[in-house]
C-alpha cells in the first residue's frame, strides 16, 4: 500500500504544498508573495492574508498534479516553527482541519529540520546520490546560519549558530545600502559574476570556531560606503560589481572558514549545504572545490529544494509518519524552534 504525504510550508512568504509517495515526490507547488518587494523585506500581516488566499488552490494543485485525490492522502504533515507566527497559524490550522476531515494523522515537522532532509528527497527516474550518515549540514537562509551535525533522520546536533544575524539577511541588508532590490542575494550573486571578488577588503569577526557573526560585517560595510561617498557620490554606480563580488566572496569565505573547522571538530567529511543562501553560485562552487581538495563528500541540493518548499517538509513527515510520530490536533504553532 502507497504511504502518500501531503507537506504544507507557510513558515514565512511561500504558501507550499508537495505530496511525497513512498519516499519520492510527485509534486511541489510553491506560490511566492511579491507583494513584500516595494517595502525591502517580508511584511508579517501581509504575508498571513497572502497565505490565506493561496493554500486552497495550492493544496489541490498539489494534489491534483500528483494524480491523487485527497481520500488518498495517508497523513499531513506541516510546519509547526520556526517563522512567522501568523503565517504558520494558517499552515496549521488548514493541517488540522484536513486532518480531521480525512480521519488521518498530522505529522508536525521543523523547518530547520526539513532544509536538512530536503537531501532525501528523491524523483521518479532520477538518480541521486543520497548523504551518508553522520553528515555536516551547512544550514544558511535568511534568518539561519547554522552546522548541524546529522546522526540520522532524527537525531541532528547544533554545533555551530549565528551569535547575531544570519548570512541571508547579511546580503539583503548589504544590497539594501547599495540600492539593490529584494531580495538581494540572487541580484548580488548575479552582478557578482562580472566583478572583482578581491577590489575591495572587508573585516571578518573573531567569534568561536563553530560559530558565525554578520552584523559587524554590515556595520563596516556600511562605514565602508558611506567614506567612500563623500569622496565620490556615484561611487556605489561606479564600482557595483566589484561590491557585490567582494562582499559575496566575504561572506562565503566566512561559512567556508567555520566549515573547515568543524570538519576538524567532528572528523566527517561527508558535507551538505541548505537553506535559500546554498543557492549562491560562489557558495555552490566555493564548497566543490573544497570538496575536491580535502576529500570531502559534498551534497549540493537542487536550486528548487534550497528556498522555502513543502517537498522537504514533507519527506520530513514521511519518515517521521515511518517512525510512528503523529502530532494531536491541539498543537499550536511556534514562532521559534531549536533545531
Amino acid at each position: 500500500m502507497n504511504i502518500n504525504i501531503l507537506g504544507i510550508e507557510s513558515s514565512c512568504d511561500d504558501t507550499s504544498a508537495a505530496v511525497i509517495q513512498n519516499g519520492f515526490l510527485l509534486s511541489n507547488i510553491i506560490a511566492n508573495q511579491k507583494v513584500h518587494e516595494e517595502f525591502g523585506g517580508v511584511v508579517p500581516e501581509l504575508a498571513s492574508r497572502a497565505h490565506q488566499q493561496n493554500i486552497v488552490p495550492v493544496i489541490d494543485q498539489a494534489i491534483k498534479k500528483a494524480g491523487l485525490s485527497k481520500n488518498d492522502i495517508s497523513a499531513v504533515a506541516f510546519t509547526r516553527g520556526p517563522g512567522l507566527l501568523g503565517s504558520l497559524l494558517v499552515g496549521t490550522s488548514f493541517a488540522k482541519g484536513f486532518a480531521f476531515a480525512q480521519n488521518i494523522p498530522m505529522v508536525e515537522v521543523n523547518h530547520l529540520h526539513g532544509h536538512v532532509l530536503a537531501h532525501f528527497v528523491q524523483e521518479l527516474n532520477v538518480e541521486k546520490k543520497l548523504p551518508q550518515f553522520p553528515f555536516l549540514c551547512l544550514l544558511v537562509s535568511g534568518g539561519h546560519s547554522q552546522i548541524v551535525v546529522v546522526r540520522n533522520y532524527f537525531d541532528m546536533e547544533v554545533i555551530g549558530q549565528t551569535i547575531d544575524d544570519a548570512a541571508g539577511e547579511a546580503f539583503d541588508k548589504c544590497g539594501k545600502v547599495m540600492n539593490l532590490p529584494y531580495p538581494s542575494g540572487p541580484v548580488i550573486d548575479r552582478l557578482a559574476k562580472q566583478g572583482n571578488p578581491k577590489a575591495f577588503t572587508f573585516s571578518k569577526p573573531k567569534v568561536g570556531d563553530t560559530d558565525f557573526s554578520f552584523s559587524g560585517l554590515k556595520t563596516s560595510f556600511l562605514y565602508f560606503l558611506k567614506e567612500k561617498m563623500k569622496e565620490n557620490s556615484l561611487f556605489i554606480e561606479s564600482n557595483i560589481n566589484d561590491l557585490c563580488a567582494s562582499i559575496q566572496f566575504t561572506i562565503v569565505d566566512i561559512l567556508m572558514e567555520k566549515l573547515k573547522n568543524a570538519v576538524k571538530l567532528t572528523g566527517i567529511t561527508e558535507i551538505a549545504i541548505g537553506g535559500g543562501v546554498s543557492a549562491n553560485s560562489e557558495l555552490r562552487n566555493t564548497l566543490t572545490e573544497l570538496g575536491k581538495k580535502h576529500n570531502w563528500t559534498v551534497h549540493i541540493p537542487e536550486f528548487k529544494f534550497t528556498t522555502d518548499n513543502a517537498a522537504m517538509i514533507a519527506i520530513s513527515g514521511y519518515y517521521k509518519f515511518l517512525n510512528g510520530e503523529f502530532a494531536p490536533l491541539s498543537i499550536s504553532p511556534m514562532a521559534r524552534m531549536k533545531m
